[in-house]
């Protein structure tokens, strides 16, 4: 399995976005939704290459669980846009 690296420059700070405009919060709600979904499209590749039964299991729990997370960030992100 080929590895995959790439770097995370991003702030987790969260004084900014209270003045934040809506639209920016869209435009970072939208952001982090992306970005997350290819983090879990990268760990369910991962999880396929891991031989330990119970590691396999438990990485494809933790796919299940962000994909569930990434649902509710798309459900929030469409009502916010009013869609």
């Amino acid at each position: 399995m080929g590895e995959h690296h790439h770097g995370h420059e991003h702030p987790h700070g969260h004084g900014g976005m209270q003045a934040a405009s809506p639209e920016e919060r869209l435009a970072l709600l939208s952001y982090m939704l992306d970005h997350n979904r290819h983090h879990a499209e990268e760990l369910h590749e991962l999880a396929h290459g891991v031989e330990d039964e119970a590691a396999h299991e438990l990485l494809h729990e933790a796919v299940d669980a962000l994909g569930q997370s990434n649902e509710k960030l798309a459900a929030a992100l469409a009502i916010l846009k009013g869609e």
